[in-house]
């Protein structure tokens, strides 16, 4: 079987894999990852981008060694071995089903009236100080959190799964992994993870995109959500977050962005879909995780395609 049709079957099975079964309560190997990430920052923190250039080397590396070790085993074994390589894979790396679990459990709570427990799960889901929230902006960044995390944790990976098969899948989550890791603006990461943060924007261009654009065709508002994102994804400070993002607020018809505080640090964001979308409201939990799913299919179906395309123009000048 070709390599396009066992990255399609493999992926395919993998979303399915995380449908049902979510992420591994214990042993998941993103988690592996990350306690290996940070054995190497313990033993090579300097307050350098040279040593955080070489922390990023040495662990993307490894994930996308381990994915090209685990391919070549099985690249003369039966098709089934591949996909089934491939459904692991994709199954470990994306969240999706955690993601919807997250954000349906804040919203409960929320509906329910219970701020209190809307607060403890908040940060399971994002780095918001939820001490400082009431109930309608907590609703907010649990939109915010589903519509960028749609793009990290799921389409992102699937993209680099088409390019690059089972080490393409890897090497992304670890890239992903390392962002959230090291990536951010401490004082400790500021130098040590500028590399990790400026491979994350490079390595989730393409998936904000795609998952902008699925926005776009899936969701209730589509004129609203070509609005919003032509018109306020450059004033967010991610460059991938601010498309994905602005298309969830315009096809929702709702306003993200704004004041926001993590870490004890408040951001003064711009206003996304500011001029005609109204607060969120906790309904619109539910609502953004459904388009998140729907986003999340519509995103393999592109891949796929554009892998059997891919395939189909090597072919022709073979």
């Amino acid at each position: 079987m070709r390599a396009d049709r066992v990255f399609a079957y493999g992926a395919a099975a993998g979303l399915i894999g995380d449908r049902i079964l979510g992420d591994p309560r214990r042993g998941h190997p993103v988690a592996a990852f990350g306690r290996a990430a940070a054995a190497v920052e313990r033993s090579l923190w300097r307050d350098d981008r040279a040593r955080g250039v070489l922390h990023t080397l040495l662990c993307v590396g490894g994930a996308a060694a381990v994915g090209a070790l685990g391919a070549r085993a099985v690249r003369s074994r039966p098709a089934a071995a591949r996909i089934a390589l491939t459904a692991a894979a994709t199954w470990a790396v994306v969240g999706g089903t955690s993601l919807g679990r997250e954000a349906r459990a804040i919203g409960g709570a929320l509906a329910a009236g219970d701020i209190e427990v809307a607060r403890e799960r908040l940060p399971h889901l994002c780095g918001r100080d939820p001490q400082s929230l009431d109930g309608q902006q907590m609703a907010r960044a649990v939109v915010e959190s589903v519509a960028e995390n749609t793009s990290d944790a799921v389409v992102g990976a699937l993209v680099w799964g088409a390019v690059a098969g089972v080490p393409g899948l890897l090497a992304f989550r670890a890239v992903n992994t390392l962002d959230a890791m090291v990536g951010h603006k401490s004082p400790r990461h500021r130098r040590y993870g500028w590399a990790s943060a400026r491979l994350d924007d490079l390595a989730g261009w393409p998936g904000a995109r795609l998952t902008a654009l699925a926005a776009v065709v899936a969701g209730p508002d589509r004129r609203g959500a070509v609005r919003a994102w032509r018109a306020d994804a450059a004033a967010h400070p991610s460059p991938n977050a601010g498309p994905v993002e602005a298309s969830f607020a315009g096809a929702l018809g709702v306003r993200l962005g704004g004041t926001l505080s993590y870490g004890g640090r408040v951001e003064h964001r711009a206003v996304l879909n500011g001029g005609s979308g109204r607060p969120v409201e906790v309904a619109d939990i539910e609502r953004a995780v459904r388009l998140s799913r729907q986003v999340t299919w519509l995103a393999l179906g592109a891949c796929v395609a554009g892998r059997l395309l891919g395939a189909r123009a090597r072919r022709g000048r073979a």
